[in-house]
């Protein structure tokens, strides 16, 4: 089992006046022990993969030549834990939860309500985290903290009913949410909630953002879900987010915020920047006076083998080509008509009698105001 080391285990070796060099290879560093050692510089002292030439390259070497010169790979964070395994006695849960797998779950969880607040996704106490570590186990945030400071040891450990099984804080309250997607979902190993503020503004709004604009997005998001508000913790919002979050893995909680859900925390959290981006993205395209035209049906279709490729289900996969990039239904604030070249503003008239008056009639109002200013001018 490789031993991990966390900020705080770094903080005592530089305080003992060691560096890098007195790190055992093969050793995993959580980002913020990586971290912390950039920042000691010539506190860590570099160890030599090679030789101890004065050419060899400044900085805190830590791979091994395996590392180095091997087989490159993917990062994955995934946890697997060994089903019918889960710990049950308290010197088994003990032993569990400061086990160097979950420790450095646990800082990564911190880092991710870090890199949250950061980028204000989150304010107060906003935001929540869960991570499925076991058959009937998770880790998720505490209830009342702000995500940009938390640590490792203030995560809770429970099971996927909710109670409490270890963490000196009390779980958020939010945590059943999360429960139920996974409950649903056997993909869904980590969820991330929070309150970005383009993302939330669609939620607000009640508009679900369209299709088939950004590859990136159709790739590594799919179609964003929208679920019906519910009182947030609620027994009814779980049920709601839940089945929703089945087919879509970001969702848009109307008149609160988005949840997104993946293979392990630091995915889930991807999804999450992914979302505000897009939504953000779109929101500034709908300004720009040009209609939103989405890329062809049969280039969506590739993007969807293209997900399915990297093992991400989308519900759209039977769906017929005039489906798949349908936005129908999206109304962006302003966009110049290419044909006529008139203005269609947000509540999509477009000169229908049903729906308003018609761009002549509006005309013709301002004709009639501009004459009896022009009365009263005279008078």
């Amino acid at each position: 089992m490789k031993k991990v080391l966390t900020e705080s285990d770094i903080e005592a070796l530089l305080a003992q006046g060691k560096g890098a060099d007195s790190i055992p290879a093969g050793t995993i560093l959580t980002p913020t022990a990586k971290d912390r050692l950039k920042q000691a510089g010539g506190s860590a002292k570099p160890r030599s993969i090679a030789s101890k030439s004065s050419a060899a390259p400044a900085g805190n070497v830590t791979m091994t030549d395996h590392e180095l010169f091997g087989v490159p790979v993917v990062p994955d964070y995934e946890f697997k834990w060994t089903p019918g395994k889960d710990p049950q006695s308290r010197d088994e849960i003990r032993a569990f939860y400061f086990s160097p797998e979950i420790t450095a779950i646990r800082q990564r969880m911190a880092d991710m309500g870090k890199r949250m607040w950061d980028r204000e996704y989150t304010d107060g106490n906003g935001g929540n985290l869960t991570v499925r570590v076991g058959d009937n186990l998770a880790l998720c945030t505490p209830t009342l903290i702000c995500k940009g400071f938390m640590k490792a040891d203030d995560m809770a450990l429970i099971d996927l009913d909710g109670n409490q099984i270890a963490g000196r804080l009390k779980r958020t309250s939010e945590a059943m949410t999360h429960l139920a997607i996974m409950k649903r979902q056997p993909k869904a190993k980590a969820c991330c909630h929070a309150h970005p503020p383009h993302a939330t503004a669609y939620a607000v709004a009640k508009v679900q953002p369209p299709t088939c604009l950004i590859p990136e997005a159709e790739v590594f998001l799919g179609q964003i879900g929208v679920a019906e508000y519910r009182t947030p913790g609620s027994p009814e919002n779980a049920e709601e987010v839940g089945t929703v979050a089945i087919d879509h893995m970001s969702v848009l909680m109307i008149n609160h915020g988005v949840i997104t859900w993946g293979k392990d925390i630091e995915d889930a959290y991807w999804k999450m920047e992914n979302t505000e981006s897009y939504c953000k993205t779109v929101w500034v395209a709908s300004m720009l006076g040009k209609k939103l035209d989405p890329i062809k049906a049969s280039e969506a279709k590739t993007l969807i083998e293209l997900r399915k490729s990297l093992g991400m289900d989308d519900k759209r996969e039977g769906w017929k080509e005039c489906e798949l990039c349908d936005n129908s239904d999206f109304r962006p604030g302003f966009f110049t008509d290419r044909d006529g070249g008139a203005c269609e503003i947000a509540c999509g008239c477009n000169g229908d009698s049903k729906s308003g008056a018609s761009i002549a009639d509006a005309e013709e109002l301002v004709k009639t105001i501009t004459a009896e200013i022009q009365s009263q001018l005279g008078r």
